[in-house]
């Protein structure tokens, strides 16, 4: 009896939804590093806002459909961000929101770490990511880290040559319970 009992538990808990989560912008930050005619230019955005479903023991229930305000981007020069809404750069007006969302996540090799598997849109392109994550319990939910690396001109985004086509993008996402 008290066999099947466990097993019972085991099944339930196999097919139990990941737990709901939603990104919370006060502790958290996205944020770019690119360089500009060999400097680094750092940046950021806001307005983060989402769906988390993540649970470490059902990686297969779990997803992640997270957006960023793309007119929130911060570069501490008032005339650079201005240009970089422009049509040229991320044309807030047409594109308002840059998008993450997941396919699939597993869990890392890497101690510690998942792999985030799914698509980023910017622009209206869709191009697949892949990168490993971070994901450390916090007041009953979680903070996610993680960074990759992009090519802007893949999402067509500013046509200069002073400016180097590949980022870095850095996560630190702090979410709350849903």
């Amino acid at each position: 009896m008290k066999n099947y009992l466990f097993l019972i538990f085991l099944l339930v808990t196999s097919f139990a939804p990941a737990q709901s989560f939603i990104p919370v912008e006060r502790g958290s930050a996205v944020k770019f590093e690119i360089n500009n005619l060999g400097f680094k230019v750092d940046g950021s955005f806001k307005d983060i806002l989402g769906a988390i479903q993540f649970d470490e023991g059902n990686l297969a229930g779990s997803s992640f459909n997270v957006t960023v305000n793309s007119n929130t981007v911060n570069t501490n020069n008032s005339t650079r961000d201005k240009h970089l809404r422009g049509e040229d750069y991320f044309d807030v007006s047409a594109y308002p929101l840059i998008r993450i969302v997941s396919t699939r996540i597993a869990k890392s090799t890497t101690e510690g770490y998942f792999v985030f598997f799914g698509k980023l849109t910017i622009k209206g392109i869709d191009q697949d990511i892949v990168f490993p994550f971070k994901a450390v319990a916090e007041d009953g939910a979680f903070r996610f880290t993680g960074e990759f690396k992009i090519k802007r001109r893949d999402f067509n985004i500013g046509g200069t040559n002073s400016i180097s086509n590949e980022l870095k993008v850095v996560l630190d996402v702090l979410t709350e319970k849903k």
